[in-house]
């Protein structure tokens, strides 16, 4: 609900809790000397507001200047609402002069902000540009402007046109005791001088962009005049003063005129024209004073005079006649006849206390006043001088004093409990404490580091020091050191208090006639009065002002009002009643979470114990008076109630119908961080003035209970709605502003920047992006902010100002004045009611969360926990979240399962779930589940994603898609966990068969990669075989063989389940793909050992079965999920052609097992035939093999494939030529392929060589490998004689047994006709019987015998070649001569038979 206002104020000093303002020294020397015996004025204050302040579109909007005089010196400080100004502060120092009261003037023109300043001997004036002037562009975006101050350095104050000396009378001594200074609409500057010796000077400076001369211009009555007026000469009085002697003097400018009001020592006001110089009305003061015959005879010295101008009543003037015991203000009014006359018409006489003022305001309606009394108590009031009530002064709630006492509990420390008193956001400027640092060590060194922390730093080595330095005993007693602690804390404390006392002194007050802003104007930092909530209000009234009261705004009811105030009352002598103990008491329970009904129970108690002056009864009494007390106290508690139904802010400043500037001026409106201080301070007094207010309803309410019947009208009934309604919602507002004041005193934390990556990046995760992020404008932000502070500067402030101007009718009107009291009174009831913990809205916790302020966010969620029903389940969810931060895993989980059970009734926990940008869940639970478990994911936490997940899957009964994601997650992180089983068992429960099969495909490549095949081979894949072999084949057909054994996987994955047929045809296809692909010798070893695994596979199998189908070449395997292929033209390429399948058997296989050992053979003598070998056919290796010398493995390979074995006694014939005519070299080499082969009885002796060797292996592999016809002799003595070298008589002889015709035919084709003709004879001879066993004849030509035959074709070319040379005839003749007895005898052996027959 909207908070009733009251008439009052209350003072919210405003002062940053940075260190002193950084004010920048200006000098101006204009070569004075000092007057003797000068007079020293008061310290002084005044303000400027810019005419435009109260414009929202203006550059000046919520602008001002302040200032305050002392001796030499003026400080001048810029201040904004909205943005932060730099150098914004600035000291000017004038030597050997005094600044006059009223010495200071602030006006501004359309492009300049001109300060005159008014010293004892001299005037200035400071030529500033205007702000308007510094930004030429209408939108101003940056949060911070820089000050018309900025370029104060670079005037030349000491310039003619910046400064003149005052010049003096002939004869006249003492300097001006006041002043007024004002700029004409020419330009000119005046400076109104009240001379000593009576009337006024007035210097007049020429406009600062023009040259001329200074001129002074004297007004004083002549004395002829003196006489006519009745003026009594002075010294009959006795003094020494002329009576004109102007006490205080205004200006105003009127029709081309210059009026200044004079009020003098004489008690009397003249008006002067300065166009005229003369003195156009006289006025006696003491007219308008009842009883005033002691006041004449006295001469006037605190007199004030101030005036105001509005369109309505025009020219109203106010004086103050400053008269031991009895000040008085008179407010009168300008009227003006024909012929310049004028008159004063009377308004009110208006009396004030008794204390002693030291400013006072006059605005068009009423007067503000603030004096001191005798103990240096600040007094505040205002009233309308028009419109009151018996003349009462309106009251203004002055900020009291720090306590003089710190309350120390017995469970606290006194170092802890005094630094949070001096360094908590409300009580002491830096500057108070700088100030009692250096006089607290004596001044001994200066502090570099004024910031907060290294000050709170800096306070506790002093003290502590100081402490220690003090000690002579080394033991003593832990209670004697806290006596000891508590005495030198408390005596920096007082230190402390002094110097805060003496900067809290006012020296000036104003009002801004723009936006009705009051301010305070201390010494040492500005207040701001801002307009008291009516309950509030009710509770810091003093007793006079709230017994002459009989009605009040928070009820219509002139009965239900009359109750409340007497409820007050009441409540006024519990509060006096409590003493500080039982006030620790309570404040205990709350920060305790304990119950402050018991608490206030407590209280109760000790009140009634102790009661010696008989309070219970005067309460008692009071009660009786009230008629309906559960009205009254509904009534309060309504208006204290801030829980609203009403979501404040909406989206944000985008407001339809609004130009860009003004949105521009809305996102800036009260957001420097004075404004930031000041509302957030403000909610912290509302909240500390209503903890007080709940707790002594409370304990009044006890006291209800507790007298019962005796002062309850009503009776049983209001006692039974006061124990049930009434006392439980009180305890929840003492509770609910308890954590007000708390959040508003407690003071962010300095945040790492990997804190602040990790918190981004789970704020990314839980996609809040429209979340506040991080203060990017640090420099903006106060040193040691408050979490309230943080909150309003980051989210609370743009959502306030939507909300107070959306409810406006024309929201484009960017001309709205910005009224203070009403802006500012909304945007603290706003801010509260943002922070109201019973509110719907849940931006507060999110704004600190997104700060990464996860110990105030822990300590938030404590105090709220055991009373607060609204946005639990969010609550819960932060703490998580904190918990997570700290690296508390296993607690975040616990309270995100608890945030679950709300997040279908809470808006914050909607909003989490409402932004899935997949396909959404079928419950919104199951959306929350996905963002925590992905954050869980973000963070690392894979057993407690896991642990979450399934207890998602519980409520995910009826969604198929959601089990198989929350199946999936947890198939994932038992993966990486490296939890086989669990992620096999995650993998078997997935109801999507697509998720499960892209699970399996994972399992099994990571458990690849791990090397953890036992497990892969060893899971039962019940529904899941032909998947897996499928998944596996695809990996192994695609990916590098020697990178990953995924085929020794599959065929250990089918020996395991028996399938032995499978398992050759898997490792036959591996070593297929190795012989074609890895042509080293690791492939060929690989490949072997493939066929041998084959092999023992196939062999296991009964043989009937023992076939497998030969994989298909090329590697061309389709795979499931692959895309189509396109040629180049990019069409489809056609459907492969379908091979005819073949199918191998075991000797097909072993075929293929001896081609690749004889590679691998090859490839170890020979490495460089590695690459070669792979795809080399079996005549190919056959040749390759003889090449090398490995003749064992060529004829081995040559008789399994069913080859010719001629190549290879070629290749080795071959060989023993190159021995026989090669040197030692390669004698050497042959060694070593000689020894590859196996020679049987091999004889070593020193006689053999590598030539022997070589023929006697080709000997042996004559003779083991016999072939029909001798075609292994006929092609080894072939290739002999083609290379001309003489056959060995062992190969001829050999030869000779086998077939005796064919070696002739060889001697003729190679014209060895010797050695032919010598074979023929040699046959011839055997024929007849002689040698017939060395031709394989078994017997020789006899009648009896078997036929005989001669090649008689070889013969006869034979002869005819030894016939045609002449050389052979010898042997020719031989030869016929054997031929001729062979005839003879076959002739004489062919007849017998015939004959035998």
């Amino acid at each position: 609900m909207a908070a009733v206002l009251e008439r009052s104020f209350i003072e919210i000093c405003g002062f940053e809790r940075e260190t002193l303002h950084r004010f920048r020294e200006v000098t101006v020397n204009l070569g004075l000397s000092a007057l003797p015996g000068g007079v020293k004025f008061p310290d002084s204050a005044g303000a400027f507001h810019y005419e435009e302040s109260g414009k929202l579109l203006s550059v000046t909007s919520n602008r001002f200047i302040h200032w305050s005089t002392s001796g030499d010196t003026v400080q001048l400080v810029e201040q904004s609402l909205d943005t932060n100004l730099l150098n914004n502060a600035v000291k000017v120092k004038f030597t050997h002069c005094t600044v006059l009261p009223g010495g200071v003037t602030i006006q501004e023109t359309l492009n300049n902000v001109i300060i005159l300043i008014t010293t004892n001997q001299s005037v200035h004036r400071l030529v500033l540009p205007h702000p308007t002037r510094m930004y030429r562009s209408e939108l101003v975006t940056e949060l911070h402007m820089q000050s018309i101050f900025t370029d104060v350095g670079k005037l030349s104050l000491q310039d003619p046109s910046h400064s003149a000396v005052i010049p003096s009378p002939v004869g006249q001594t003492g300097s001006p005791g006041t002043s007024a200074a004002w700029l004409s609409h020419k330009g000119e500057a005046h400076y109104a001088l009240a001379s000593p010796a009576g009337g006024i000077m007035v210097v007049t400076l020429p406009p600062h962009d023009t040259q001329g001369s200074v001129s002074v211009v004297e007004l004083k009555r002549s004395s002829m005049m003196q006489r006519l007026s009745g003026w009594m000469p002075s010294v009959i009085r006795g003094e020494q003063t002329p009576a004109d002697l102007a006490l205080s003097l205004v200006v105003r400018e009127l029709e081309e005129d210059s009026f200044i009001f004079a009020l003098c020592q004489d008690h009397k006001l003249r008006m002067w024209s300065f166009r005229e110089q003369a003195c156009l009305l006289e006025a006696d003061m003491l007219e308008y004073m009842p009883a005033c015959k002691g006041v004449r005879r006295l001469a006037g010295q605190g007199h004030r005079l101030r005036l105001t101008f509005c369109a309505t009543t025009g020219l109203c003037v106010a004086v103050y006649l400053a008269v031991p015991q009895r000040g008085q203000f008179i407010v009168l009014q300008l009227v003006g006849t024909d012929n310049n006359r004028y008159s004063l018409d009377h308004i009110s006489s208006l009396f004030s206390t008794q204390e002693t003022l030291v400013d006072f305001t006059l605005t068009s309606t009423d007067i503000w006043g603030v004096w001191v009394d005798d103990s240096n108590t600040t007094i505040v009031k205002y009233i309308n001088f028009e419109h009151n009530t018996a003349g009462q002064w309106n009251q203004v709630f002055v900020q009291p004093p720090p306590d003089d006492e710190v309350h120390i509990g017995v469970d606290q420390d006194p170092r802890e409990t005094y630094l949070e008193m001096l360094f908590s956001p409300l009580r002491f400027t830096a500057s108070a404490i700088v100030k009692a640092l250096q006089i607290y060590r004596r001044g001994s060194e200066r502090i570099m580091d004024p910031s907060w922390e290294s000050l709170k730093k800096e306070v506790t080595v002093a003290v502590e020091s100081e402490l220690q330095s003090s000690v002579t005993e080394f033991v003593f007693s832990q209670e004697e050191y806290r006596q000891l602690q508590v005495e030198f804390w408390s005596k920096f404390y007082a230190c402390c208090l002094q110097y805060q006392e003496a900067l809290a002194m006012p020296l000036g007050l104003t009002v801004s006639a723009h936006t009705s802003m009051v301010c305070l104007l201390k010494k040492g930092f500005v207040s701001f009065l801002l307009p008291c909530f009516a309950v509030d209000h009710l509770y810091l009234s003093c007793d006079e002002y709230l017994f002459s009261e009989d009605e009040t705004p928070v009820t219509e009811d002139p009965e239900v009002g009359r109750d409340v105030l007497q409820l007050v009352q009441c409540l006024r002598l519990v509060s006096d009643a409590v003493s500080g103990e039982m006030a620790y008491n309570m404040e205990t329970a709350l920060e305790h979470v304990e119950s402050p009904e018991r608490a206030a129970e407590q209280i109760l108690e000790n009140m009634l114990s102790n009661d010696n002056d008989n309070v219970i009864e005067d309460i008692q009494n009071k009660l009786q008076d009230i008629r309906n007390p559960t009205a009254a106290m509904m009534v309060l508690l309504r208006e204290m109630d801030l829980e609203t139904d009403s979501e404040v802010g909406g989206e944000g400043l985008i407001i339809p119908g609004q130009t860009l500037n003004m949105r521009i001026s809305l996102s800036q409106l009260y957001g420097s961080s004075s404004a930031v201080s000041l509302v957030c301070q403000a909610v912290c007094h509302m909240a500390m003035t209503r903890v007080l207010f709940c707790r002594d309803l409370l304990i009044l309410q006890k006291l209800y209970l507790r007298f019962g019947d005796n002062v309850f009208l009503g009776g049983g009934a209001q006692l039974l709605q006061l124990q049930q309604d009434l006392i439980p919602r009180s305890s929840h507002l003492l509770s609910s502003y308890y954590l007000l004041r708390h959040i508003s005193q407690s003071l962010t934390s300095a945040v790492p920047m990997d804190t602040i990556d990790a918190n981004l990046q789970h704020l990314t995760v839980l996609e809040l992006s429209d979340s506040p992020a991080l203060n990017t404008n640090a420099s903006a932000v106060l040193s040691p902010q408050t979490v309230v502070e943080l909150f309003y500067q980051t989210v609370a402030r743009k959502m306030i100002i939507s909300q107070i101007f959306s409810q406006q009718q024309n929201p484009s009107a960017g001309g709205a004045l910005l009224l203070w009291p009403h802006m500012v009174s909304n945007v603290v009831n706003l801010l509260a009611q943002l922070l109201w913990p019973s509110n719907p809205g849940f931006q507060f916790p999110e704004c600190l969360m997104a700060n990464c302020q996860y110990t105030q966010l822990q300590e938030y969620v404590r105090l709220i926990g055991p009373w607060c029903q609204v946005n639990i389940g969010s609550c819960r969810f932060m703490l998580g979240q904190c918990y997570l931060a700290n690296g508390e895993g296993h607690k975040a989980v616990q309270c995100f399962q608890e945030a679950a059970t709300e997040v279908e009734k809470e808006e914050f926990l909607m909003k989490l779930t409402g932004t899935e940008e997949e396909e959404a869940a079928s419950t919104p639970r199951l959306q929350y589940y996905n963002k925590v478990l992905r954050l869980l994911e973000d963070v690392g936490l894979p057993e407690l994603v896991i642990q979450l997940a399934s207890l998602a899957i519980t409520e995910a009964v009826s969604d198929t898609n959601s089990q198989a994601a929350l199946w999936t997650r947890i198939f994932k992180h038992h993966l990486d966990l490296g939890h086989n089983s669990e992620a096999y068992e995650a993998l078997t429960q997935n109801p999507d068969s697509s998720m499960q099969l892209d699970c399996l495909r994972q399992l099994v490549v990571v458990l690849c990669e791990r090397s953890q095949l036992q497990d892969l081979v060893q899971f039962s894949y019940v529904n899941l075989h032909d998947e897996v072999v499928s998944i596996i084949e695809s990996r192994a057909r695609g990916l590098d063989l020697l990178a990953h054994n995924y085929y020794e996987l599959l065929y250990a994955f089918h020996i395991n389940r028996h399938n032995y047929r499978k398992a050759a045809t898997v490792m036959f296809e591996f070593g297929m793909r190795l012989g074609r692909e890895v042509r080293t010798h690791l492939g060929l070893q690989k490949q072997v050992n493939c066929y041998l695994a084959s092999l023992n596979c196939l062999r296991l199998i009964r043989p009937e079965y023992a076939w497998i189908v030969q994989p298909t070449s090329g590697a061309v395997y389709e795979r499931p999920g692959v895309s189509p292929k396109r040629n180049s033209d990019g069409d489809f390429a056609s459907e492969p052609v379908k091979r005819q399948v073949d199918i191998l058997e075991l000797k097909d296989l072993e075929k293929e097992y001896m081609l690749a050992r004889s590679r691998l053979t090859l490839a170890q003598h020979h490495p460089p035939s590695a690459a070669i070998a792979g795809s080399a056919s079996v005549v190919e290796m056959v040749a390759l093999l003889v090449q090398t010398g490995l003749f064992d493995c060529a004829l081995s390979l040559c008789q399994s494939f069913k080859l010719a074995l001629t190549s290879v006694f070629e290749g080795l014939a071959f060989k023993c030529i190159k021995l026989q005519s090669g040197g030692e070299e390669s004698q050497n080499e042959a060694w070593s392929w000689l020894a590859a082969n196996q020679l049987s009885s091999v004889v070593n002796t020193k006689e053999s060589s590598a030539t022997d060797e070589a023929w006697r292996l080709l000997a042996s592999y004559l003779e083991r490998y016999p072939s029909t016809n001798g075609q292994h002799h006929r092609c080894v003595i072939s290739k002999l004689m083609s290379h001309g070298v003489p056959l060995p008589d062992w190969l001829v002889t050999s030869y000779k047994g086998v077939d005796a015709a064919a070696l002739l035919r060889l001697y003729l084709n190679y014209d060895l006709l010797d050695a032919a003709a010598e074979l023929v004879m040699e046959y011839v001879d055997a024929l007849l019987g002689r040698g017939h066993q060395y031709f394989g004849i078994e017997r020789p030509l006899s009648a009896t015998s078997a036929l005989v035959w001669l090649p008689y074709t070889s013969i006869d070319q034979l002869l005819q070649a030894l016939s045609e040379t002449q050389t052979n005839t010898n042997i020719y003749n031989k030869l016929r001569d054997k031929l001729d007895d062979y005839h003879k005898l076959v002739d004489q052996t062919s007849r017998r038979r015939l004959l035998a027959r």
